[in-house]
């Protein structure tokens, strides 16, 4: 069950595609200042998003904006390998990360809590399938160890979950402040 109407969810949708256009490596909008929202796209797509189907097609813009950067936008395909399938379980896990926090979502300050602890979770978990299918498959390290891999990981974490929990952040304000503005609506109803 999905906390907004169909055409609410249409324009979260469109919204969050938009977010991912321009945040997204290096492509014809090339706003690099932002860092990418493809994470918490993820994320948000599956606590707002009611279809299981809008999982494939941000799959598919992932990747549709990928192919365009490497090829017409002429980034460098350094991480086109054969671990960008790792992506897939990446992003369904910060998928299924939102639909799970919706539905134990109710606006009250346990929320907080909850959120806390699913962006610090997930993170982990899709940083262990994005990081680590990329350290132990793309075939770019050379004698790749456990050691090294943990330390890489302890590095990136923290950079993954400001950038998650950045976006997330903007997303709960928003949140919050529709609610009020309804509640608030609401109660001039009533007077």
């Amino acid at each position: 069950m999905s906390l907004l109407s169909q055409r609410q969810q249409l324009i979260v949708a469109a919204l969050l595609a938009f977010l991912m256009v321009m945040t997204r490596g290096h492509h014809f909008a090339d706003i690099n200042v932002l860092p990418s929202a493809s994470w918490a796209v993820f994320l948000l797509a599956g606590f707002y998003l009611a279809s299981k189907l809008w999982f494939p097609a941000f799959l598919g813009l992932a990747v549709v904006l990928d192919l365009m950067s490497v090829y017409i936008g002429g980034a460098s395909n350094f991480c086109v390998s054969p671990a960008y399938g790792f992506m897939l379980p990446a992003y369904g896990s910060l998928w299924l990360a939102g639909r799970w926090f919706q539905s134990r979502y109710q606006f009250n300050w346990t929320a907080l809590f909850t959120l806390v602890m699913t962006l610090v979770t997930v993170t982990a978990v899709a940083g262990l399938f994005s990081g680590g299918g990329f350290y132990w498959f793309s075939g770019r390290y050379i004698d790749p160890n456990m050691a090294e891999y943990l330390t890489r990981f302890v590095q990136s974490y923290p950079g993954n979950l400001s950038k998650l929990s950045f976006y997330i952040a903007i997303a709960a304000v928003i949140q919050i402040s529709f609610r009020f503005a309804n509640l608030s609506q609401r109660s001039n109803q009533l007077r």
